[in-house]
This record gives structure tokens, sequence and C-alpha cells, in this order.
């Protein structure tokens, strides 16, 4: 039987995910803010030499970042883990002597999902895939951010850049699992409650990485994702369908109109189950020709879809939901 929580439980759940969902939102704003602030203080001499660290510690991000296991295991994201709660299930084994590349889908809102499973400890990557360390790869501009970088970074948090992905990959020895969110910012716009929508049909870099590196493909889907909060779809070429995209072109995410349970920040108490599928065997090709890369391409959807069928009911879908891939 399971436990009735506690109104402490709960309020510490909230305020755990209500930091998460600031810290998504605007920490990255509000460092900017306190960077230009300090300029104009008694305090300037601050913001200069970390301006100089700054430049010199630039590709940092890209050259294996500062991991910090004690900011992966805070309690916080036990308790933001509980709030869905969110939950990691294995279906094969990952080999601790190879490197892989994990597609993740869908993107969601928030990527609620990929952050709790393979940015903190919460949901015992480490445990079922004994050897394999998990690195979220996210958007390469959030790392130019003062002060804002250093705490990605601390989570284990990389740029999505193919000189990150490289140094991951073929630099930093074996037992590495890159984890990217294929869809990007065009798939959040699809997020929303009863919708499975994944933009992969023009994604192909990651898969012609793989054979350039030789790394095996992993499909993975957050089951529940899509349902944590109400969005706004706007139809394709309508204005602000349009003005959206422009956005997304410009600064490489897009401006989400949603709305969540309480204070429409809170996203709903409903369950994601994180679906980590099984390896597809890629070969090495230091030039893979297109042939190769569609090849792979569709091994990989078909793979995607597959493990969504098989894992969709005992996930709490019903057996007439569809994935639908554009």
């Amino acid at each position: 039987m399971t436990r009735e929580k506690t109104q402490l439980k709960e309020f510490l759940e909230s305020i755990s995910v209500l930091q998460w969902v600031l810290s998504f939102l605007l920490l990255g704003v509000a460092c900017i803010i306190l960077m230009v602030y300090l300029m104009f203080t008694s305090l300037w001499p601050l913001s200069a030499l970390y301006f100089v660290w700054l430049v010199m510690d630039w590709h940092k991000p890209e050259r294996g970042g500062r991991r910090t296991m004690s900011v992966r295991k805070w309690k916080v994201w036990e308790h933001m883990r509980d709030y869905f709660p969110v939950k990691l299930v294995k279906t094969a084994e990952l080999n601790p002597n190879k490197n892989y590349i994990l597609g993740s889908h869908p993107h969601g809102i928030m990527c609620t999902g990929a952050f709790t499973c393979f940015s903190t400890e919460s949901c015992g990557f480490a445990e079922a895939f004994p050897g394999v360390r998990a690195s979220l790869a996210m958007l390469a501009g959030l790392f130019r951010i003062p002060f804002f970088r250093e705490y990605i970074m601390s989570a284990g948090l990389y740029p999505v850049s193919k000189p990150s992905l490289v140094h991951l990959l073929s630099k930093s020895g074996k037992g590495n699992a890159v984890v990217i969110v294929i869809g990007g910012a065009a798939e959040s716009l699809a997020s929303s409650p009863g919708l499975n929508t994944v933009v992969m049909k023009e994604r192909k870099g990651f898969v012609r990485l793989a054979l350039e590196l030789g790394v095996d493909l992993v499909p993975v889907y957050s089951f529940g994702e899509n349902e944590l909060y109400q969005q706004v779809i706007f139809a394709e070429g309508s204005l602000c369908r349009r003005l959206q995209d422009l956005f997304k072109k410009i600064m490489g995410f897009a401006p989400c109109l949603f709305v969540g349970e309480r204070f429409v920040l809170m996203p709903y108490r409903t369950p994601i189950t994180t679906v980590v599928g099984s390896p597809i065997s890629v070969p090495k090709r230091v030039t893979p020709t297109d042939e190769e890369v569609d090849h792979y391409h569709r091994l990989y959807m078909e793979a995607l879809s597959k493990l969504f069928h098989e894992h969709k009911v005992s996930c709490g879908l019903s057996e007439n939901h569809e994935l639908r891939i554009i």
C-alpha cells in the first residue's frame, strides 16, 4: 500500500518543483541582470574579475565541464521526483565499455523527465546502468550566460554542439551516454495533453554523428511529459505561430503560452515514466554516406515507434494512442 503524504512532504515537493520551474524560466535572465547591476555598484571589481574568468573559461563547457556529484544528489531533486512522480524504466542493458547517444522524446514544455532522470541521481540511472554515465545536452547559448553556466555545468549539463558531443563520446573514455532531446524547441510547440508528437523526420544530425564516432543509438520516451501543462497551440501559418517560429530562429528556444495546475506555473501532478529502449548497433564511418544516415535514421524511428507502442498501456495511455512523427 502507498503511504499517504504528509502536508510537509507535499509542501517540500511543491517548493522543489517551483524552484526548478523558476530556474528554467528566469534564472538565466536574473544572472544577466545581476552581472550588469554589479558593474554599476561598488562591487564592480567582482563583476570585472568574473568577466575575465568567463573569457578564460569560455570553452570549458565543451571540454568536459565541471560536473559536481553533490549537486546532482541534492535532496531537492528527490522531492521534485516524488511530486509527479518520475520513474526510470530499463528495458535492456547498456554495455559500460561502449558509448551511446540517447535520443529523448518528447521535449514537452521543460524536459522535466529528461532532466530528472539524466541530470540528477534521484531516479537511479547509475544503479540501473552500472558503469554508464548519463549527460544531458542542452542549448549551447545557455553556457554563455554568466553565473548560470556554472550552475548548469555543476549538474552535468553540456552544450548540444558538435565539439561538446565529440569530446564526450570520443575523448572521455567509455561508458558515456549523451542524452539529446532530438525535437528541441520545435517539439515544445507541439506539447499538449493527449498529444504524442515528435519532431524527427528531418533531424538526422545525431545519426550522422553516431556513425562518425561509431556509438550506438538508444531511443528514450518519457510518457506523461506532454501532460504537465495546457498549452495554446497556434495553427501553422497563423501570425502568432510565425512570431513563435521567428523567436525560435533568433533565440534558439520557443516562447510557449502554457498554464499549469496552480499559480499558472505549477505543473499537474501527472506521473512521468521515462523508458530507456534497446541500443541500436551503429558501425563507425569516417564519412558516412547519405544512404547510411537515412538507413540508421529509419531504424531509429522504427525502434522509437516500437518502444512507444510496447509501453504506452503500462504507462497510462490507451491502446488507441498513436505516435505522430513529423
